[in-house]
């Protein structure tokens, strides 16, 4: 069976929501283990069946204004902290919190290790898209990438795509600032050249009008840039859905003209619903690490289960050690290129951009 842990207490709602949401997932193979309060948990697990089901009592929480390497230190009997530890033993294959992103960073990053060969994680984001899916990494873990970071991410994106959202050869994009090999920033440049060698399919670079069009199908950017785009692209989407609702009800005929086209609009809204896939996901580490959105449905939570046992069931984790293994041919790298070096990160740069 596939197990995940779930920090019961996390999130806007806590275990009113996180506790129905895991519920519903629970069956065909799947089963959760609740991390946290335990009075406050099996008060919500009433009398529901409790086949596939675990209650790990975890007494303390971290708080969002906690600074996240210190809190995470601080507070080892935390409830997110413990999900990521039954990863690290063994007793789980994922953990899925809806608390602070960036202490859920740092517990992932602190307690499961990095996957060998990974210099930094990336957070990696499914966007709706033209065809399939579109995975934005780093989404916000990093507030810089070198090349080789960047590389790394590719390699990820590429995997986590494939293996967990179906995608067959998904293409891979660098964020820059034009679509030449020569355009960009110096690491940028240098990145586009590692990624080119690295054996996935690498369209070259991309601008961010590019992310949702469905040529590219991974889009890879350092964690401020990519925090950027994923901000602007949620205020845009937010915008018009606004706007439409506007204009759906600004006369009779356009009111009437929008009872014809519900059906549609209700499909459109599934394709782009950002619950589709119950969170974000830090690749990188040694397990599958989901960071839901604090104010998470149950649906959100249901469906960051199944997301995530789907990568436990394709071995997602294991394909991109398999992946990042593999060297970048020495003559595809000039001078001063880093090749299978891992650099310390330091607890203070953990979390320094995730938001």
């Amino acid at each position: 069976m596939v197990t995940i842990a779930l920090d019961a207490m996390g999130g806007d709602r806590g275990p009113s929501v996180i506790v129905p949401g895991a519920m519903e997932a629970v069956g065909g193979g799947v089963g959760v283990v609740l991390c946290g309060d335990r009075e406050l948990i099996e008060a919500e697990l009433g009398n529901a069946p409790r086949d596939g089901v675990e209650v790990v009592h975890a007494p303390e929480q971290i708080d969002t204004h906690e600074e996240p390497a210190a809190a995470v230190r601080d507070n080892p009997g935390s409830s997110m902290v413990t999900a990521c530890r039954l990863v690290r033993e063994g007793r789980a294959q994922a953990a899925i919190s809806a608390g602070s992103t960036g202490a859920m960073l740092a517990a992932s990053l602190l307690t499961m290790g990095r996957i060998r060969g990974v210099h930094r994680p990336g957070i990696a984001v499914p966007l709706p898209a033209h065809g399939a899916p579109c995975v934005l990494i780093d989404a916000g873990a990093n507030s810089g990438s070198r090349p080789e970071n960047l590389r790394q991410c590719g390699v990820m994106g590429s995997s986590f795509a494939e293996e967990v959202l179906g995608v067959s050869s998904p293409c891979v994009g660098l964020r820059s600032v034009g679509e030449e090999a020569s355009k960009g920033t110096p690491e940028v440049v240098e990145a586009n050249r590692l990624l080119a060698a690295s054996g996935i399919n690498f369209g070259g670079n991309c601008e961010g009008r590019d992310a949702l069009s469905g040529e590219f199908q991974v889009v890879v950017a350092d964690g401020f840039a990519g925090n950027v785009l994923l901000k602007g692209l949620e205020g845009a989407g937010a915008m018009m859905i606004r706007e439409l609702r506007a204009a759906a009800n600004s006369s009779l005929r356009a009111k009437l003209g929008g009872m014809l086209l519900l059906p549609a609009l209700r499909g459109l809204r599934d394709a782009v619903n950002p619950e589709t896939y119950g969170g974000a996901y830090l690749l990188g580490v040694r397990g599958i690490s989901v960071i839901a959105h604090g104010n998470s449905s149950e649906a959100a939570i249901r469906n960051a289960v199944m997301v995530a046992a789907r990568g436990v069931d394709h071995g997602v984790i294991e394909r991109m050690a398999q992946r990042l293994a593999k060297p970048v041919p020495v003559s595809d790298l000039q001078d001063g290129d880093p090749v299978n070096t891992v650099p310390d990160v330091q607890e203070s740069e953990i979390g320094e951009t995730a938001t």
